[in-house]
């Protein structure tokens, strides 16, 4: 039974800029890939994600492809830089464009993202991964992703500086360690999932 992936990087860098956001996804990324997981992954800002609610937007909007993309995975990784205490907002337009899941709930009860785990990485240089960290999560477990056990994924670095996550030589060990818990438990949930997903409601 192998597992897909997908990392959305939320970068308001277009490519192809450095990224810091970019930098850690795809250490997420090769977390899940040392338990077999198959990955891709895209930088949104790159493609023409229309705003709005709905699956389809209209011409031009990118948003159904990757949407296609996205329900073809068993883990979503998504990946923001902090902006004045907040997820970017390319990361906001994603899970505005999340919300016509809740449009999609079944005859049983279940929405089609039941069975799927989302997890976030976070980077920046100021105060706030707890705070961007609540609400993606509390965004995609209202559209029905489970989240693993852990903290998140994220770096914060001293408010103001010049040194970003990218420039960092080494991984900070306690970056890495989470890094790897929350890869290893986002791959362990998603296969208990696969198998036996969420019962239908009574």
């Amino acid at each position: 039974m192998t597992l897909k992936a997908l990392g959305l990087n939320c970068t308001l860098s277009p490519s192809p800029k450095p990224s810091s956001t970019q930098k850690l996804l795809d250490q997420l990324l090769d977390g899940l890939k040392k338990h077999g997981v198959e990955t891709d992954s895209a930088r949104v800002v790159d493609l023409n994600i229309k705003p709005g609610v709905k699956h389809d937007e209209g011409e031009g909007d990118d948003w159904p492809k990757l949407r296609e993309r996205l329900m073809a995975a068993d883990i979503l990784v998504i990946a923001t830089p902090i902006w004045m205490g907040q997820p970017s907002s390319v990361s906001k337009r994603v899970i505005e464009r999340m919300d016509a899941i809740l449009g999609d709930i079944g005859d049983d009860g279940r929405y089609p993202t039941f069975g799927k785990v989302g997890i976030v990485g976070v980077v920046g240089n100021e105060d706030g991964a707890h705070h961007v960290t609540a609400e993606l999560y509390q965004a995609l477990a209202d559209v029905g992703f489970t989240i693993p056990a852990g903290s998140s994924a994220y770096w914060v670095g001293e408010a103001m500086s010049d040194t970003n996550y990218i420039d960092l030589k080494k991984t900070p060990e306690k970056v890495a360690s989470t890094i790897a818990t929350l890869t290893t438990n986002a791959a362990h949930l998603a296969t208990i999932l696969k198998a036996s997903n969420y019962p239908a409601p009574p």
